[in-house]
């Protein structure tokens, strides 16, 4: 007989450690771990020797009179190394109706982790009152020390020479057709900087790529279930998605983040990352308990007065992160300052960002402290940072958000464009407004051209195709019988609801696509283009695809040989607008004169100087911008009525006008590459109907 003896475990020496930092941080002789609970009367810290073991190798009790020190629990474990796996056990009082949902049952993650695996884990187990230990996710201590940034800094690119790309992680490469080696992780957005770079954008606005819970089912179409694909729903905010990674399993989620941004860097690509600070995944008083609640759930959420078992929710998520309470202002403030200082990242777009200017009441603050600590923190000094300037409960904030340097989401020229372009009428005036850099919303509260991101479409709509091929949504493949998403899109299908074969209707939308594209790079602010329009992609008439982890919205990289007109359309349009400062001044127009007495900003009709601001019937507009120290003079013209229509041309000294792009015109005439324009004898011009011209004076 043979006998089997277990090889003896490891138990670590557990000292008093030190508060702060907050979460786990390795030395070379251990690793202190840090959490904050003002209410816990016990907390348990679990180890384990791998991502998916069942039970900890160790349980170590903190002892509130050694490893507290006021509201901050610590212990430290000699002889610790990165890689290991941990979690957390929170006792305290059970009282709902008072906000506390401590739970001992339940194993928590640390709020401050660097990475996460969730192998194990069960959503459904994380509800409730039972035990969930082997159905948890599980932290990983990390050492963010050892890496090799080779010089790499944040590029901090002036917010005027920005041109942003908003993209999904997962979806831009996860596609058969992207043909990448670890389609739908950052390694593959590596794989993919070669044709970032040709398209000319400056830099990328990744989807959430914080922790988020991939697993929940949101319910089942077709037998085919569905899931949170957009990741709108944070679970660990100092954690890159380990789904996005190739081997999360062994901590290297920090890893290759870094060096995807290291590598877009490389490329002049700056990194932004979209975050969500208004919720979190915890959900409602029903949903599972995941860190924020089982730690302190009363400090970090807002709660109902006088029934503090039921959530606020500002954000029609299912809870409202307290955002100016003192301790979840300093874990908003170090999670943007990590997200820098460690991880290189160039900016921030946050998610219903109106939530962080509420107060601990719900009320808004004239001068809310987390939003004005981000603007003045030292660290985050030349970051951009950009608001999503409404929240679910009704905030909207456009052009007063709190701050100066806050850029915003500027809805008002995306639905003034949309109108403008599919034929309404009367709106020149204000899309005007939209082209010079919204003044009228900006300018008297002391902004500028840059606080506006200007966008025709985003992740949550419809794509830019989809704009000119549907009337109305269609989204049945969500599960909701279409009552998601929005039913007012601003769309107009050319004739013909979804695809058509007709030559005519097809023609037509790739002229639209293109008047979209030029409009959008020819105006003053911050423009930003949605991936996949550039080559026409589609989502079927889906204008709220979150639960679409699918070829709906997958990036189809196919479409780029269907489509290489329009590829090459956004490319030059997005170089004319590089070449050109005139395009992207970092403030308002003023009136100046340049040497051939032009105004820096002319506005027209078909008629010069008559822009017909008070005609509720038409449907044209025309622009000169003069140009200075050298520059080029530009004249626009904008005619969207259902009929060609003559324009005049201004007369410029010296100088002789050049067409630049027609998109009326097939490819290659609708755009010349620069230095090969078309030169322009005539003092008139025959705008096509529905279309854009654009002449550059030599």
């Amino acid at each position: 007989m043979t006998l089997i003896v277990d090889a003896p475990k490891i138990t670590y020496q557990a000292e008093k450690g030190r508060p702060h930092p907050l979460g786990a941080t390795p030395d070379q002789e251990g690793v202190n771990f840090a959490v904050f609970s003002q209410h816990a009367t016990e907390i348990q810290l679990l180890l384990f020797d791998k991502h998916d073991a069942l039970e900890p190798i160790q349980i170590i009790e903190l002892d509130p009179k050694v490893n507290k020190t006021f509201h901050f629990w610590h212990v430290y474990v000699r002889g610790l190394k990165p890689g290991i796996h941990y979690a957390y056990r929170v006792d305290g009082p059970h009282d709902i109706n008072a906000g506390h949902r401590f739970n001992q049952n339940k194993v928590l993650i640390d709020p401050y982790a660097k990475g996460n695996t969730a192998d194990l884990w069960n959503r459904a187990d994380a509800c409730g009152e039972g035990d969930n230990l082997a159905t948890s996710a599980r932290s990983v201590v990390i050492d963010i020390s050892d890496y090799d940034w080779e010089g790499d800094r944040p590029i901090n690119r002036p917010m005027s020479e920005t041109i942003v790309y908003e993209m999904h992680v997962k979806g831009f490469t996860n596609s058969p057709s992207s043909g990448c080696q670890h389609p739908g992780t950052f390694l593959a957005v590596i794989e993919k900087i070669p044709y970032l770079k040709e398209l000319g954008i400056t830099a990328v606005e990744l989807l959430p790529i914080f922790g988020f819970d991939h697993k929940q089912v949101l319910r089942e179409v077709n037998g085919k279930p569905l899931t949170n694909y957009w990741g709108y729903s944070t679970v660990s905010f100092f954690a890159p998605h380990s789904p996005y990674c190739v081997y999360p399993e062994v901590g290297n989620q920090i890893r290759e983040f870094r060096d995807m941004v290291k590598a877009l860097h490389k490329a002049g690509i700056e990194v932004i990352l979209d975050v969500v600070f208004n919720h979190t995944d915890e959900g409602n008083h029903l949903g599972p308990t995941i860190n924020f609640k089982g730690f302190d759930n009363s400090i970090y959420y807002h709660l109902v007065h006088g029934n503090k078992q039921y959530y606020m929710d500002y954000t029609g998520c299912g809870n409202t992160f307290n955002c100016n309470h003192p301790l979840a202002n300093k874990f908003i403030l170090e999670c943007l300052e990590f997200w820098v200082r460690e991880m290189h990242v160039d900016g921030f777009r946050f998610d219903e960002g109106s939530i962080l200017s509420r107060g601990e009441d719900g009320a808004p603050m004239a001068y809310p402290p987390v939003i004005w600590n981000i603007e003045l923190s030292e660290t985050l000094a030349d970051t951009k940072i950009i608001a999503e300037a409404w929240d679910a409960a009704g905030l909207y904030q456009i052009g007063y958000y709190p701050g100066y340097r806050w850029a915003e989401w500027n809805g008002r020229y995306r639905d003034d464009i949309r109108r403008f372009v599919k034929g309404d009428p009367g709106l020149v005036g204000a899309v005007a407004s939209r082209i010079g850099g919204s003044a009228d919303i900006y300018q008297s509260s002391g902004h500028l051209p840059i606080n506006s991101i200007n966008f025709i479409t985003c992740h949550d709509g419809f794509t830019l195709n989809d704009l000119v091929s549907y009337d109305y949504k269609h989204n049945e493949a969500n599960g909701e019988d279409n009552r998601d998403g929005i039913n007012d899109n601003l769309s107009w299908n050319c004739g013909v609801e979804g695809e058509t074969g007709d030559r005519w209707v097809e023609d037509l939308r790739d002229r639209q696509v293109k008047n979209f594209a030029a409009i959008l790079l020819l105006s003053q602010g911050v423009p930003m283009i949605l991936a996949g329009d550039e080559v026409r992609h589609s989502q079927q008439g889906n204008n709220n695809a979150y639960c679409q982890d699918s070829e709906i919205s997958w990036f189809n990289w196919q479409q780029l040989q269907k489509y290489p007109h329009i590829y090459r359309f956004f490319k030059l349009m997005i170089d004319f607008r590089k070449h050109h400062s005139i395009l992207h001044r970092p403030r308002f127009f003023s009136g100046e004169i340049n040497e051939r007495g032009l105004a820096d900003i002319s506005w027209h009709g078909c008629q010069l100087y008559s822009p017909g601001w008070n005609d509720p019937d038409s449907r044209v507009l025309a622009f000169t911008l003069g140009g200075f120290n050298e520059e080029v003079d530009i004249h626009i013209m904008l005619n969207m009525y259902w009929e060609g229509l003559d324009f005049e041309i201004p007369t410029v000294a010296g100088r002789q006008w050049y067409r630049t792009v027609d998109t009326s015109q097939p490819s290659p005439l609708d755009i010349a590459e620069q230095g090969k324009e078309t030169l322009i004898t005539t003092k008139t011009y025959w705008v096509q109907s529905r279309s854009v011209v654009v002449l550059i004076s030599k």
